[in-house]
């Protein structure tokens, strides 16, 4: 078992950045492959960027690369996404989630088993 909690979200505008935090309690966090998704109402939950369980691998959506960053701190069982260059159409309900074991990254949410409460990003022009 895997909790997560999200933090970070904020009201910010256009071009400024945000620094997103999930911080996983249980045991064996550094195997899961976690990720941020997102959501927008109407809309199904969209990839944002994964992380492999040592860190050493990432993938993020081609929409969002050179925008987002994802990291890990296995030592403190977090998970960050770094926002820069935010655009208004960024504004969602940001997911931490914890998927599965090993180095592949999975973008499709049906295979992540854990998921944060969300946080709320708000980007202003």
């Amino acid at each position: 078992q895997v909790q997560l909690v999200d933090s970070g979200g904020g009201l910010v505008q256009a071009g400024e950045s945000l620094r997103l935090s999930c911080a996983a309690s249980g045991r064996s966090f550094s195997v899961y492959v976690m990720a941020w998704f997102r959501q927008v109402p109407g809309k199904e939950r969209e990839f944002v960027a994964g992380i492999s369980g040592t860190g050493r691998t990432t993938y993020g959506a081609d929409s969002l690369k050179g925008r987002f960053t994802i990291s890990r701190d296995n030592a403190k069982n977090t998970v960050m996404l770094q926002m820069n260059g935010l655009k208004r159409e960024d504004t969602a309900i940001y997911y931490c989630a914890a998927g599965p074991l090993g180095a592949w990254i999975p973008s499709a949410a049906s295979a992540y088993d854990y998921w944060g409460q969300g946080t709320q990003v708000t980007v202003s022009s």
